[in-house]
């Protein structure tokens, strides 16, 4: 296979180094395209492959492409694809009518990633055009399997809302994550003891939940003891209407991510 890689940011590094890790691609089938010669020297050094500042022959000749780049530069790139070659973007928002449009290309995959991608622990929502054929799509699962986990939905529609789901849900987590070593600070602890423990609260709360039997509310009602601490705490966040202003968060931010892509 030979692949080019648009974009040597940080989700096209994490794709090349999880997918070289896990023997999904090899150095030697690579080509990044990244106009910053310090990130091409960096990714040449660190992963063996070669890189390039010029699109043209690269994407010409590649099997796969790979755009990672911001939704407004990859309009700068012109090259006619190989008629069998797929076409996958990372682009936020980049939806694939315009995608289609632009390359005059109709074997694209569109995937909304998450930043714990760089980890090798990310979320990857994904979807296909017809024209992908059933070898293409086990590669798509094995390239965001390298990092991650993966889930292929049917209505392109839905990478809007896994866009406000589990695209921007790092984000709140880390705001939780703020918000509950701010609280414990504020009740006596040092930052270093509040941070501690809220990291490996919520470390090992997910991972429990993820191997666990019970579902999420099962779990909850099992460490809540009635009139207990746990459920004094909980009470105040139902009383600050904490699953409404969770649920206008991820409305806010799915209804953005229409305007957006709508706006390209």
């Amino acid at each position: 296979m030979t692949v080019a890689i648009v974009g040597g940011g940080v989700m096209g590094e994490a794709i090349l180094g999880g997918a070289i890790d896990r023997g999904v691609l090899g150095a030697e089938e690579v080509t990044v395209i990244e106009l910053i010669a310090e990130r091409r020297e960096a990714l040449a050094e660190r992963y063996g492959v070669a890189t390039t500042a010029e699109a043209g022959d690269v994407l010409a000749g590649a099997n796969l492409v790979l755009l990672a780049v911001k939704p407004q530069e990859f309009r700068n790139l012109s090259a006619k694809l190989a008629d069998d070659a797929l076409l996958m973007s990372i682009m936020a928002g980049g939806r694939i009518e315009t995608l289609a449009a632009h390359f005059g290309h109709d074997r694209i995959v569109r995937v909304m990633p998450n930043t714990p991608a760089a980890i090798n622990q990310g979320m990857s929502v994904w979807t296909a055009t017809e024209s992908v054929d059933e070898a293409q799509r086990e590669t798509v699962r094995d390239l965001l399997g390298a990092i991650g986990r993966e889930l292929a939905v049917d209505d392109e529609g839905k990478l809007d809302m896994a866009t406000a789901l589990s695209g921007s849900g790092p984000a709140y987590v880390f705001l939780f994550i703020e918000a509950l070593i701010d609280a414990g600070v504020a009740i006596g602890l040092t930052a270093e003891e509040a941070e501690a423990m809220t990291m490996q609260t919520l470390a090992g709360a997910a991972a429990y939940a993820q191997v666990s039997e019970f579902s999420p509310a099962e779990l909850r009602e099992r460490v809540t003891s009635k009139g207990g601490t746990t459920a004094a705490g909980l009470q105040e966040l139902d009383r600050g209407e904490f699953r409404e202003l969770l649920a206008a968060c991820v409305r806010a931010a799915c209804e953005r991510s229409r305007e957006l892509g709508a706006a390209q």
